[in-house]
């Protein structure tokens, strides 16, 4: 198996039938190694890895068998296929020391099925709309065998069906040419284990033309894709007929390798011998091909050289954006400006009942005399306080606010600490799909007066770009974050090279105000980041909102984390394990990374009840799910969190509810959810929950860093549990060096501030 997910899934949902009683059987088998041939239908997929394309499924043999077999498990590696295909594999028997008998594959290809009950399965399992398992048998009955030739070319026989009338067959039609349009893509792309989700979307980007562009330019697929990499587009491309040391590889090699500095390491650019030794050793292209081949990159404008310095063109113009609207709006005055600060501060203290500290009253100052100014600190030491204030001040003066956050939990939680509305970026900037473009950008100002950004530091130079772009120079801009907190996902460090500038003018907030019963999750949090211990442990489980538990041992520390989710903490505190308790670990592997912890976490709280399946994975009413990739179409971003509050078996349809946004998802799209029982500390930036439990174990060494554990303990509003090995909690804490991505922001700033250029 891949990973230790991999082996709990297996071990859970296939229960070999040539183990025990069966395997007594299947001994009949020769052992032998040579290569032979299975032909049948696949009864049940029950694992596939989208990031291997391991497979396991259990295969109904044709005709009699194989010494009397009827069933098998076939192993091996391949495209999704839908249970009810006919297959034929070609492999060689063998016995697993756990699994028993089973059959390796080399090589898997598919046809459509052809007896009555393989058709039935093969429409039900989610490849076609609108046919769930009744429609199926019912179709099937009225048409037997030639129920696809039906479907591809008679469909308005159809409604022969009882229970399909015009609407119904319709939709029936139009997902089945989808369907065999998209197989067709499949099988071109099979060979380099193309799975039918990505192959959904190829075929919805290129349509008919897929095969002809794709054997044009398979790196394409690179850009044009979500879900494929360099690595599969070179499998595509070698498969084709691409030569090794191509000028079309060796062009495509280095923008994936610039690219991975960029989404991987937070890079905006490279230095020039850097980028073409990474480029040699990852693809084997000699050197003086992949100096053409830059430089061709380089004359076309793909990528930019500037001072030695090389940039993905969309990255370099991010920066360049960034400090030209940054300049743009200190040049231009506000009809807001506060002639009084002081008395207007004292105003809306008084008003709102507030015993404001000095540091507050001159981060107030410095907002209020700034067109765009930056407030930072951790936790409790009173950011909403201020922006609170700010808002009642600018609210006198007849001002436009808008409060804004990057990812929608980060809105919802500054809407709900300021009882005022809040949105996310992507939302305030209204990203059309249609035109595949934002509604407001450089051309099209927002309308609006002061712009509160909070969470900034999550902010990533292409976000910040599209923000500032928007703002009308009037405006007033305050960041608002916490710069000891992770960076942003994406590239940049927008918000550490805003403050290092010295450009924009800044003020970090260090007294702790929140400090009522049940602050050890504010004071553990500063102790964190100051390089201390944890607080003293109280007794009592009930004086204190923070608990360090020692675990050493995986598998007791997965146990423990099941137990505690279950049972311990939702009965003495009356939370619910469902929507209150957020499990964070620094990994999505292993056997403490989120992956297997989802499995266990969605087995001990929700194992029951109508579910869709597909690949291995059961979504369900209730499980608590996290969209992984931004959806305009759906108005959903990566991150976002929901739950699924319904489930359509017959047409293969979930629907999940992300705070009151309601979202449809057929079973080919269920490759954009991840069950979020837990998730990975990245993905947690932003949001906060009620209860967390932190994960920490020498399994997630490369991970450990301070700013990691002070974001995931940052998470929590009225309890963290750490759950850890001593020595990796240590670690964590030690490891205060900070990751230094390579940007140019600061310089372009200071640049563009003394009239340079840049």
């Amino acid at each position: 198996m891949a990973n230790t997910n991999d082996k709990y899934k297996y071990r859970k949902r296939n229960k070999n039938p040539l183990t025990s009683a069966t395997g007594e059987r299947a001994r009949g088998v020769p052992i032998t190694g040579e290569e032979t041939e299975l032909t049948g239908t696949v009864e049940r997929v029950t694992f596939h890895s989208d990031d291997t394309q391991y497979t396991v499924i259990q295969l109904r043999l044709d005709g009699a068998g194989v010494n009397g077999l009827k069933e098998v498990t076939v192993v091996g590696k391949c495209m999704t296929i839908w249970e009810g295909e006919s297959i034929r594999a070609v492999g060689h028997w063998i016995r697993h020391e756990q699994y028993g008998l089973q059959f390796s594959a080399t090589t898997i290809a598919h046809s459509s099925p052809t007896s009555p009950a393989g058709i039935i399965r093969f429409l039900s399992s989610g490849v076609i709309r609108g046919v769930g398992p009744v429609n199926a048998k019912r179709i099937v009955d009225h048409f037997g065998a030639e129920t696809l030739n039906v479907l591809s070319h008679h469909s308005a026989r159809l409604e022969e069906v009882a229970g399909i009338g015009r609407v119904t067959r319709e939709r029936i039609k139009k997902s089945w040419d989808e369907q065999q349009g998209m197989r067709d893509v499949m099988i071109f792309l099979q060979a380099s284990g193309i799975g039918a989700a990505t192959a959904a979307r190829i075929y919805k980007k290129y349509g008919e033309n897929t095969e002809a562009l794709v054997r044009e330019n398979p790196y394409r697929l690179c850009y044009d894709i979500w879900g494929i990499g360099f690595k599969k587009a070179d499998a595509i491309a070698l498969n084709l007929g691409v030569e090794k040391n191509s000028p079309l590889r060796a062009a495509a090699g280095i923008s994936f390798v610039l690219r991975k500095e960029a989404e991987e390491e937070g890079h905006v650019y490279c230095d020039e011998p850097e980028l073409l030794l990474k480029a040699e050793a990852y693809l084997g292209i000699p050197m003086e091909i992949l100096v053409t081949s830059l430089n061709e990159l380089v004359s076309g404008g793909q990528i930019i050289h500037n001072d030695g310095k090389l940039y993905l063109r969309d990255l370099y113009l991010a920066e360049v954006r960034v400090a030209e609207y940054i300049s743009q709006l200190y040049s231009a005055r506000s009809p807001f400006a506060v002639t009084n600060v002081e008395a207007a501060i004292k105003w809306a203290s008084q008003r709102c009942g507030l015993e404001l500290s000095v540091m507050q009253r001159n981060a107030l100052g410095m907002a209020l005399d700034s067109k765009v100014s930056i407030i930072t600190g951790g936790p409790g030491v009173g950011k909403t306080t201020i922006i609170r204030v700010l808002c009642d001040i600018w609210t006198a003066k007849k001002a436009k606010i808008s409060l804004v956050a990057p990812t929608g939990r980060a809105a919802k939680r500054m809407s709900e600490s300021t009882k005022l509305t809040a949105q996310t970026i992507h939302r305030l900037l209204k990203y059309n799909p249609q035109k595949d473009k934002l509604e407001y950008d450089a051309s099209n100002k927002l309308q609006g007066d002061v712009f509160i950004l909070d969470e900034s530091s999550m902010i990533d130079i292409v976000l910040a770009a599209d923000f500032l772009s928007a703002i009308p120079p009037h405006a007033v801009v305050v960041f608002v974050g916490d710069i000891d907190q992770l960076p942003s996902v994406g590239p940049g460090n927008v918000l550490r090279d805003l403050i290092a500038s010295s450009i924009v003018p800044c003020t970090k907030l260090d007294v702790i105000f929140r400090q009522q019963r049940g602050g050890a999750i504010i004071q553990n949090a500063h102790n964190v980041n100051d390089g201390g211990p944890f607080e003293p442990q109280p007794a009592d489980w009930h004086d204190t909102d923070f608990f360090y538990i020692k675990c050493t041992e995986p598998d007791r520390t997965v146990a423990m984390i099941r137990e505690l989710v279950s049972n311990r903490i939702p009965m003495r505190f009356g939370v619910s394990p469902l929507e209150d308790i957020q499990v964070l670990t620094p990994m999505r592997k292993n056997t403490l990374g989120a992956e297997n912890l989802n499995s266990i976490l969605q087995e001990a709280l929700n194992p029951h009840g109508p579910a869709l399946q597909k690949l291995g994975h059961f979504y369900r009413i209730g499980d608590r799910v996290m969209q992984i990739r931004n959806n305009y179409d759906k108005d959903v971003f990566n991150g976002d969190i929901g739950f699924i509050n319904g489930v359509d078996i017959e047409n293969n349809q979930l629907t999940v509810d992300f705070d009151g946004n309601i979202v449809s998802y057929d079973l080919i799209e269920l490759d954009e959810l991840m069950h979020a029982y837990a998730t990975s500390i990245h993905k947690s930036q932003g949001s906060e929950y009620p209860v967390v439990i932190v994960v920490l174990s020498k399994q997630h060494y490369v991970m450990l860093q301070r700013n990691l554990l002070y974001t995931a303990i940052t998470r929590g509003k009225k309890l963290v549990c750490v759950l850890g090995e001593p020595y990796a909690v240590s670690h964590a804490i030690k490891n205060f060096v900070v990751q230094n991505r390579r940007t140019s922001l600061r310089l372009r700033l200071v640049q563009a501030f003394n009239g340079k250029a840049y």
